[in-house]
């Protein structure tokens, strides 16, 4: 990636009392735009030199961070660049998916260090919890001492109003409407004290995506996730957009037009569950989409005509987007091998070209980078974020 189009972090302060701000400016810097002295940190973000040398010997002290190989060849001593310690935090991250759940460990760089999964036809609420309790028995029970004490907390990335997307009917669909009264926190604490942080899963993947991906290329930009169902986040001010209740950005909700002019959601023309009800049309068994690793390369007459539908609407919606926010840019990505979101992204490209654009800035329209697992990267980077890193929005949820 070219250094130069990472966007820069400022706004550091010197008082005393806003050590913590300060602390998560440096933090937020360096895994931003990567390891550098702490003289470039103190030019970049108007704090003094001995504020910067201060607090990066504490989070030094505290194993956040870690010191690199000298550079030499300057007039002076030679500087030390400082970089995130990957190993000195670490977090959990659950994905509850239409079609499995995921829990992962990663690390403070947002490299995944475990991963333990599990399918089913439905995600019914004992099911879930079932598997994420023995799951976690099993990881911790793999890990040394050191390494729990540093785990940050659990984030669970889930379908927001998870209880309203099923097709089920009798007893079994009584047990998914269950899902209405669950509260997160309180399944985990049955069995876990680590703290909990629930975000929308596509919310999630957005996080992923800017924290680890292609988003340090741009301060504002749209983001698609597609999924089962497909679902998308807002990035502002270099920071993901949760809004005032945590679904800001639900760009699957976003209205469009049916075949006969009947008002639809983006989700019922732009996501995967089409393509699989194409596959079970035909005879096929739809589970070769999720097959890890992933090859649709023997299902291109199912996938050519979806993928052309998908990128109509996903032009026409980033287009409505942008009427609303000059974003710089859209970024797509999703459950899907990376051939085809390459394929994706050009499609989109080629129709928005011909869409009317009057009165709008067209926005670049780009790949993302992380692929099926940004919802549980992005899950695992919730408590970290939350604790760690600066949120240039706060405050605006609450306004």
């Amino acid at each position: 990636m070219d250094g130069g189009k990472i966007r820069n972090l400022s706004g550091g302060v010197n008082q005393s009392g806003l050590r913590d701000h300060n602390e998560r400016l440096l933090l937020s810097m360096l895994q931003r735009q990567g390891a550098m002295p702490g003289s470039d940190i103190a030019r970049r973000t108007g704090l003094s030199a001995p504020t910067v040398s201060t607090i990066l010997r504490k989070l030094e002290k505290d194993g956040f961070l870690k010191r690199g190989e000298p550079v030499r060849g300057k007039v002076g001593k030679p500087s030390i660049p400082m970089n995130l310690n990957a190993d000195g935090v670490l977090s959990l991250g659950v994905k509850i998916g239409r079609r499995g759940v995921d829990l992962l460990l990663s690390d403070f760089n947002g490299n995944i260090r475990l991963q333990d999964q599990m399918t089913y036809d439905y995600p019914l609420p004992e099911t879930v919890f079932g598997f994420l309790e023995k799951s976690l028995a099993s990881t911790l029970g793999g890990m040394e001492t050191d390494a729990i004490n540093r785990l940050c907390g659990i984030g669970i990335a889930t379908p927001f109003e998870l209880w309203k997307w099923n097709d089920l009917v009798g007893a079994a669909a009584k047990k998914f409407q269950s899902w209405r009264d669950i509260d997160f926190d309180r399944e985990i604490r049955r069995f876990s004290d680590l703290p909990v942080f629930v975000v929308n899963d596509a919310t999630a993947a957005c996080r992923a995506e800017h924290l680890y991906g292609r988003g340090k290329e741009f301060r504002d930009y749209a983001y698609f996730f597609i999924g089962s169902f497909i679902g998308g986040g807002i990035v502002m001010n270099n920071t993901v957009f949760e809004g005032n209740q945590g679904n800001a950005g639900a760009l699957g909700a976003m209205r469009t037009t049916g075949p006969l002019g009947e008002s639809r959601q983006l989700v019922d023309v732009a996501s995967i569950h089409l393509l699989e009800a194409r596959l079970i049309e035909a005879g096929l068994d739809p589970d070769i989409l999720w097959q890890q690793p992933q090859d649709w390369s023997a299902l291109s007459r199912y996938v050519d005509p979806w993928l052309g539908e998908t990128a109509q609407e996903l032009a026409k919606a980033s287009l409505s987007i942008c009427s609303v926010v000059d974003f710089e840019a859209i970024l797509i990505d999703g459950a899907f091998p990376a051939s085809i979101r390459e394929e994706l992204v050009d499609r989109v490209k080629r129709y928005l070209f011909n869409q009317d654009t009057r009165g709008l800035i067209a926005p670049q329209i780009k790949t993302g980078s992380i692929g099926e697992n940004a919802r549980g990267i992005g899950a695992a980077s919730t408590p970290v974020f939350s604790q760690f890193f600066l949120n240039t929005n706060a405050g605006l949820s609450a306004m």
